[in-house]
């Protein structure tokens, strides 16, 4: 038996004893040492996306603990980061490298039990057989599976830097300071880009320029915005924007703060039941270019590992939080209503408070 944080419906999250899973043909078990908190979980919760039982968490760091029949590229003691999507390679969206809407990066492969929902929020999860052929990397010595948490939500902006391509010397906003928003400042500085980072929170502004962004401001406190980021542009206003966190209006915001032809990516506008209303006329007359970036890259998988890993960027102290498993609602309302001292929060299921 082991426990796990069961979504049970209704908003509810319940810390049970649930049947401990075992490793198949091909697959592997887990220790859950570390699991982080994305909002796509809160969202999940908050939403009543999928239906109960289910078991999320899915930025999964932990020890296989057993080995199914055929596995030969792991051992037992393995300290391990697995991703719960792994694309087929071989169908429409693989070949244009839109692996988010291949049908089977949709099916999620790891479970702590009840349907897959990544099940990194227990003290064990079994990894399916094709995760384990291309979606699990190893811990390199030294590096904490609070530290390999981050790899998975690493790379989905990593792709999504890719993907927007800016060039040196390029303005780019990122709208947003928690630890997506804090990842993009860091990839975009990166780049090459000079980055403008906006929140609402001064200790997010401060480790924003820490980790590379030349100006940080409270949108809040600062009515005049917009003639500030034209000031660092000849006028023109940012040649990107990054729109890392969810609020009405804020997509709207982005296109006014950008200059025409800009790239207005959309990062945290996950939700189906989130709206998004902009002037036609500033995106076709003013020829900017709305676009989405989801989920991970399996092209940029190792070599996020190996940036994350690779201790040269500012990422430990993206990581506020480590609390036990009989904590998690605490992480969730954390999550959900941040405080001056929260960013990532990471669960540590082995851990128990009493």
């Amino acid at each position: 038996m082991m426990k796990a944080a069961v979504y049970v419906g209704n908003q509810t999250v319940l810390v049970e004893e649930i049947e401990t899973p075992q490793a198949g043909p091909g697959e592997l078990l887990v220790r859950v040492e570390a699991c982080g908190i994305c909002h796509t979980d809160l969202k999940k919760i908050e939403y009543d996306l999928l239906p109960a039982p289910r078991i999320y968490g899915h930025e999964t760091a932990g020890v296989v603990v057993e080995i199914g029949e055929g596995v030969s590229d792991f051992r037992k003691g393995d300290r391990v980061v697995a991703f719960h999507h792994i694309p087929c390679d071989n169908c429409f969206y693989c070949a244009r490298k839109l692996f988010a809407q291949c049908p089977v990066y949709k099916k999620v492969g790891i479970t702590a039990g009840y349907e897959a929902a990544g099940g990194g929020f227990a003290q064990y999860v079994r990894i399916m057989d094709w995760i384990v052929r291309r979606g699990v990397e190893r811990i390199p010595e030294g590096a904490s599976f609070e530290l390999a948490t981050l790899v998975e939500p690493f790379n989905t902006v990593h792709k999504a830097v890719v993907q927007a391509n800016p060039k040196s010397g390029d303005v780019c906003l990122v709208m947003g300071q928690g630890p997506i928003g804090l990842l993009f400042t860091i990839l975009l500085h990166r780049a090459g880009a000079r980055v403008i980072a906006t929140d609402t929170m001064q200790s997010r502004l401060t480790l924003a320029r820490s980790c590379g962004a030349e100006e940080a401001w409270n949108p809040l406190q600062t009515p005049d915005l917009q003639a500030r980021i034209r000031g660092l542009t000849d006028g023109r206003g940012a040649d990107m924007v990054a729109v890392a966190v969810s609020a009405p209006g804020i997509v709207d915001e982005a296109v006014r703060l950008s200059r025409p032809g800009a790239g207005i990516l959309l990062f945290s506008q996950t939700s189906a039941k989130e709206r998004i209303e902009v002037s036609g006329a500033d995106i076709c007359v003013g020829e900017r270019c709305l676009f989405g970036s989801y989920s991970a890259s399996v092209d940029l998988q190792k070599e996020s590992a190996r940036l994350v890993f690779g201790g040269k960027l500012p990422l430990e102290k993206l990581i506020s939080h480590r609390l036990p498993l009989d904590q998690i609602q605490s992480g969730f309302e954390l999550a959900r209503r941040p405080d001056e001292t929260s960013l990532k929060i990471v669960i540590q299921p082995q851990r128990w408070s009493w």
